[in-house]
């Protein structure tokens, strides 16, 4: 039976700067079997082409389209939204140019939506003008739900934090594009031509990676090696389909499809 995996990344095959042991090895051996492979981040502050640069300085042999962005996903939404619309966009390079290759032009006035994403560079005089721009009508999107970002530093405010000071003050609740939304599960799912019933999500935080492949139907596969402990599972009312310790349990390939 055909099957394919879509791959979380922080705390999946890295944590930091730091490989994960097995996680390469297990992305030569998808590669070996040619079985299809997509790695998701919520993350839209790189492109597609940074995110694969970044991961094969680390080992990973990968190429830009094993990269799927939350940055991608949104640019595709509103592409098929409102094709060729104009943005006010808060966020950095991966989501600019993701919006400018499905035709989007960036404003700074009358846009048709306002769009956040994460990054260093938002200032109060940003989060001033998205909210007037939000009361005058235009649509806020959020690239993703992620309250905060893991740094080496430890962890800075993300996308829902940011687009939560718009919503506050509006009084108007942002669409979310990335995980664990249907719209990014999908699009990433039809980038590798798999149905719902030949597809596994391999994550390792409940409420992003394992609620969407839950709620896509989706395949879970749930590793301890980033966020989430197995004490945590008793706190939510759907659980994973496989647990294991890290991404090297998953060598098998063969066993692991099995199991899943």
């Amino acid at each position: 039976m055909k099957h394919g995996y879509l791959i979380d990344m922080d705390g999946v095959i890295y944590r930091g700067p730091e490989v994960i042991p097995g996680a390469i090895e297990f992305i030569d051996r998808l590669r070996q079997r040619r079985i299809p492979f997509l790695f998701l981040t919520n993350n839209s502050q790189r492109t597609r082409r940074d995110v694969a640069t970044r991961l094969e300085r680390m080992g990973f042999k990968v190429e830009e389209e094993h990269i799927f962005t939350c940055a991608t996903a949104t640019a595709r939404f509103l592409a098929k939204q409102k094709p060729n619309g104009t943005a006010y966009v808060i966020g950095e390079g991966g989501l600019l140019n993701a919006l400018h290759a499905v035709g989007y032009s960036i404003v700074d006035h009358d846009p048709d939506y306002v769009v956040v994403g994460e990054g260093r560079l938002f200032n109060c005089e940003m989060i001033e003008n998205a909210v007037q721009m939000v009361l005058n009508g235009a649509k806020l999107v959020a690239t993703n739900p992620d309250p905060n970002c893991p740094t080496p530093k430890g962890m800075r405010p993300g996308c829902g934090a940011i687009v939560a000071m718009i919503e506050t003050a509006t009084g108007i609740k942002s669409f979310s594009v990335g995980k664990p939304s249907p719209v990014m599960m999908r699009e990433a799912r039809k980038e590798i031509g798999l149905s719902a019933d030949e597809t596994t999500m391999i994550g390792d935080t409940m409420e992003t990676d394992i609620l969407g492949g839950v709620q896509m139907g989706y395949r879970t596969i749930l590793v301890l090696s980033g966020g989430t402990r197995k004490e945590d599972l008793s706190r939510y009312a759907y659980r994973p389909d496989v647990v294991v310790e890290s991404i090297a349990d998953l060598m098998d390939i063969d066993r692991s499809l099995r199991a899943a």
